[in-house]
């Protein structure tokens, strides 16, 4: 990511830790940020509409995008395909727009290679215990499915130290302050002011590289 582009937010956390939720109070805060639309090959949840939460896509379309390199990044989780449409990143970071990526570990390296400065929130669970009570009062998941997730949980949360920011999801609008406040200092960093206030900057006197 060059001085000249908005920040890219990734949003990291294990099933069930709150990320969605979080993530959505954070845009009807800030509708400004520009949230990546992933593509998936699982079904759509009920309440889910394509293109919202996902793009929900055939395993055959999946692969075509992957080969014709239209994917930032992309992983297999959970017995399904998730990637993400890097055109709509790029168009918006050279604008200067900010851009949140809801995203597992394995996804968040990937982008990393593009944007070396994006900037990792881990979203973590109170407790295990808590994370299960969660996954089993949201009614989404088989038995099978939440077991699964809960094991996978362990081997998610070990990648937390990749992020430069961890937030402990166990007061809701506690945690919805703390995600606001690392994107309002994010957004106080050089390079992100050099591109909002360009014209001030010039008038001062101030190079626009950092």
């Amino acid at each position: 990511m060059s001085a000249h582009s908005g920040n890219v937010f990734m949003v990291v956390a294990p099933s069930g830790a709150g990320k969605s939720s979080l993530v959505r109070a954070l845009l009807d805060r800030d509708p400004s940020i520009v949230l990546s639309i992933s593509c998936t090959t699982r079904a759509p949840r009920p309440g889910e509409e394509d293109g919202r939460e996902y793009r929900f896509v055939t395993p055959e379309a999946f692969n075509e995008m992957r080969e014709g390199q239209q994917l930032l990044e992309w992983a297999e989780v959970h017995g399904n395909f998730y990637g993400t449409p890097r055109d709509r990143i790029d168009a918006a970071t050279k604008a200067g727009q900010d851009v949140l990526l809801e995203i597992d570990w394995q996804g968040a390296r990937q982008v990393r290679q593009r944007y070396p400065d994006a900037i990792g929130i881990f979203i973590l669970p109170p407790s295990i215990e808590e994370l299960e009570s969660r996954l089993k009062a949201r009614g989404q998941d088989a038995p099978q499915v939440i077991a699964r997730r809960l094991l996978a949980a362990g081997g998610e949360i070990a990648h937390a130290p990749e992020c430069e920011y961890v937030i402990i999801n166990q007061e809701f609008s506690v945690a919805l302050a703390e995600l606001n406040q690392i994107v309002s200092a994010a957004r106080l960093r050089f390079s992100s002011q050099a591109v909002r206030n360009s014209q001030l900057f010039a008038q001062l006197g101030i190079p626009a590289a950092h």
